[in-house]
């Protein structure tokens, strides 16, 4: 028996949190990447769906603040009270519905439109119901799901490769070799060669690139309820089917336990709380996630959550600035962009595969999994991502049932 002095390992605290101790040059390149990611990747629908609702720069510009802050504090809170790489991002799937229907409401109705899709967020999370659903899906399956949904980012730089053939292969013959000899800067060393390389081929182009700082634009909600049938009820679905479902898979497929409902209420809050200042929602990401979970942002495991930590803080230095950060990635080829992000996703679309393949009783449903979520299928204006999960999950249920 141990003596009344010795410590009880079982209720031992868990260690002091250490960001910048713990934090590391590939961690900061990997939060400044995902960040990257996930504005060059969609930045422009914004500007195109307030172009299309006659919005002006202002409201554009507060827009992309409020999105930016949101993501910003949710991001470094989340990842600190965790101590998990937890990415948060904009609902791009959301950004592509509101080009389509945002010019047919008043701006007022549908900023009463975003406050009842962050309501229907906020509910979920609260009540618990999503943590329950998503302990129900396979390992495999959810493996599967990460790696169809990285897959298509992954082969974009072998499609740049067709146009910026000089820049793709430097890009890549850099990372191979750097990764050879130092695996924790093939990233860094591919981003800078990478920038070098476009600049002597004369692609960077800053002509048009300035600072202004973004100013927060306040409109008080109008309720419609068409307005919250029209845009409200299908930013729900496609944020909870394109955005939250895969954006746990990813981090279950990387190791992390973290509960999903605290997560989602704390993004539904957050959506509520900006919506007002032109935030149409943010959630879990998925693709820019994975660029921070994965071994490439840091060997150990226990300290990745540094990555997301400089990601947010990269959001809340795009969101103070505005929509001068989309100048700045204009300025970048867009071949640059997408290699860094595809090879950034390398090491995590190969564990998702193996995972994956694991299992003999879930390799053929994690294969129907991978296919239709890498297969880019869009359905009712929801992602790819949902209907891999909803066709491999059938096909496993399928598969597995008890013949009467």
């Amino acid at each position: 028996m141990s003596s009344p002095s010795s410590p009880d390992l079982s209720r031992r605290a868990p260690a002091p949190l250490k960001p910048f101790a713990d934090s590391s040059l590939s961690t900061l390149v990997a939060g400044f990447v995902a960040m990257m990611t996930g504005y060059t990747s969609s930045l422009v629908l914004m500007f195109q769906a307030g172009r299309a609702a006659h919005l002006t720069d202002a409201q554009i510009s507060s827009w992309i603040w409020a999105l930016s802050i949101g993501m910003g504090l949710c991001t470094i809170g989340l990842s600190l009270r965790f101590r998990a790489p937890i990415v948060i991002a904009w609902s791009t799937p959301g950004a592509a519905l509101l080009v389509a229907s945002l010019p047919h409401v008043g701006y007022a109705q549908a900023i009463g439109a975003f406050i009842a899709c962050a309501l229907l967020l906020t509910a979920v999370g609260l009540t618990g119901w999503f943590d329950a659903l998503m302990k129900k899906i396979p390992a495999g399956i959810a493996s599967a799901l990460l790696a169809g949904i990285l897959f298509e980012i992954g082969i974009e730089i072998f499609r740049a490769a067709q146009f910026q053939t000089a820049l793709v292969l430097a890009m890549f013959f850099t990372y191979l070799v750097v990764k050879r000899v130092a695996p924790r800067y093939a990233i860094v060393a591919t981003l800078v060669i990478g920038t070098m390389v476009a600049g002597g081929l004369g692609l960077l182009d800053f002509s048009h690139f300035q600072i202004a700082l973004a100013h927060p634009v306040l409109t008080m909600p109008a309720f419609s309820l068409s307005a919250i049938v029209s845009i409200g009820i299908p930013l729900f679905v496609v944020a909870m089917a394109s955005q939250n479902v895969p954006g746990i898979a990813v981090l279950r497929a990387d190791g992390y336990t973290t509960p999903s409902s605290p997560l989602i209420a704390t993004t539904g809050l957050a959506s509520l709380v900006l919506a007002p200042f032109g935030s149409h929602g943010i959630n879990l990401a998925a693709i820019t996630a994975a660029i921070c979970t994965g071994r490439e942002a840091h060997e150990d495991r226990t300290k990745r959550y540094t990555a997301a930590l400089w990601c947010g803080v990269f959001y809340l230095i795009a969101g103070v600035f505005g929509a001068t950060i989309a100048a700045l990635f204009a300025s970048l080829p867009k071949a640059l962009v997408v290699s860094v992000a595809a090879l950034a996703l390398f090491g995590s679309i190969m564990s998702g595969l193996s995972n994956a393949m694991q299992d003999g009783k879930q390799r053929e449903a994690a294969l129907v999994t991978f296919m239709v979520t890498a297969s880019g299928l869009t359905l009712l204006s929801i992602g790819s991502a949902f209907w891999g999960l909803v066709a491999g999950v059938l096909t496993q249920l399928v598969l597995t049932a008890r013949k009467g």
